[in-house]
């Protein structure tokens, strides 16, 4: 696809819109600004844990004194460097290792380390169940492992993968909430779990702790907000649409990216709106040596086979962290030729689909999307695009906003 295709920058654009509105470091500032003065340490975790950290001292300013920040290699802003007495903790994501294990023994002392009268504020995104953890008894990182691999590569729910995750932890499910021993403490969240609740996001890492079997969790110090959503992306995606028909679908998509390819591809062919917005997480059953590529690049392959021919028709399909799966590009955005372009290469699309090898086609398409680190995480936002390329045109002539979009 040409990168001056004006579709294909108007989809760009209503990325940018989407991610703005989820923005860690601008959510949590607006979350913060009101705080009375007072002593602060915060620790924040997830792959969006650098610019939320960056938000809190935005708010706090010299009330803030001490950040640990637990992330994802090469999430880490160079800004967040600069922070008052700031530890950072660069960890792994989709799959722990070691140092998931040291930025949770870190993190436990933290909190052993707060003093009485410091207020602690968690700030916490998607990614903390990989990043940070502490192994129960009889727990190894390699049944850790193991459980990660088979939840990413197997059609279990995020909220059934996060319950098995509490099972394996001292800190997730609540149980770091409970060291606090009712102490007040503020939690800010980044969502990418249906629901958006506190106990499922990073597994419960500062969800409310577990209370007796079967009745309301336990009583506790922590005033918890959700501050970002998918919806809040999918929703600024609409409005951004000005003068364009949107259709922006209530219901997160839950299903392997195969079959949600053709829910989505149908939708898309007949709608009579020209912008349709989606939101959710899919899921792709790897086969046992996958090659390159995320959920988000499978399905959008998925999609382009689908629609191959179709002149109008546009898919983006993007992780809003920035990263798809084990790979740097965020996703893809494809049309009708997609296909007829990786064929061109000598690259077998339907072989690439099988072998979980999506990138490698999508790359040979021309067709891959590159953001870097976006500084959230909310899940993935896939928008759908039925119009000429005439039309398009006339909308970013009427609609400029004079922001820079994704790469290629």
């Amino acid at each position: 696809m040409g990168t001056n295709d004006p579709r294909r920058l108007l989809l760009l654009e209503l990325l940018r819109a989407g991610l703005a509105a989820v923005d860690g470091r601008q959510c949590t500032r607006r979350a913060l600004r009101a705080l009375p003065p007072a002593v602060y340490w915060v620790a924040a975790l997830g792959k969006a844990a650098s610019s939320m950290a960056l938000g809190a001292s935005d708010a706090l300013g010299a009330h803030l004194q001490r950040v640990l920040l637990l992330t994802k290699e090469g999430h880490v802003a160079r800004e967040a460097l600069e922070l008052p007495a700031v530890e950072v903790c660069e960890s792994s994501h989709p799959v722990p290792d070691e140092r998931s294990l040291l930025a949770g023994a870190r993190l436990l002392r933290f909190v052993e380390e707060i003093p009485e009268y410091v207020q602690p504020i968690f700030l916490v995104s998607g990614g903390a169940s990989s990043l940070v953890e502490v192994l129960a008894p009889g727990v190894t990182l390699q049944d850790l492992q193991r459980l990660n691999m088979d939840g990413h590569s197997s059609a279990i729910d995020i909220e059934e993968l996060n319950a098995r995750r509490q099972v394996c932890s001292r800190i997730k499910g609540g149980r770091l909430a409970a060291m606090l021993k009712g102490r007040p403490a503020r939690a800010l969240f980044i969502s990418d779990v249906p629901g958006n609740d506190p106990a499922v996001i990073g597994s419960g890492v500062l969800g409310p702790a577990p209370g007796a079997p079967g009745g309301a969790p336990a009583a506790d110090g922590i005033e918890r907000t959700v501050i970002a959503s998918i919806e809040m992306a999918m929703q600024a995606v609409g409005a951004r649409a000005t003068g364009l028909p949107v259709h922006v679908h209530s219901r997160r998509v839950a299903d392997t990216a195969d079959r949600l390819a053709v829910r989505l591809a149908h939708e898309l062919a007949i709608s009579a709106a020209p912008l349709r917005v989606w939101g959710g997480e899919t899921v792709v059953r790897l086969p046992a040596r996958p090659g390159r590529g995320g959920r988000n690049q499978h399905l959008a392959l998925a999609v382009a086979r689908l629609i191959a021919g179709y002149e109008d028709l546009r898919l983006l399909a993007v992780g809003t962290d920035g990263t798809d799966g084990p790979t740097p590009d965020a996703g893809a955005l494809v049309d009708g030729d997609t296909c007829a372009r990786a064929a061109s290469s000598g690259v077998d699309v339907d072989e690439c689909l099988r072998r979980a090898d999506s990138a490698a086609a999508l790359e040979a398409a021309g067709d891959l999307v590159h953001t870097g680190p976006t500084g959230t995480n909310v899940g993935d936002l896939i928008i759908g695009l039925k119009l000429s390329a005439a039309a398009a045109s006339e909308w970013l002539r009427g609609n400029a906003s004079g922001h820079a979009t994704a790469s290629d």
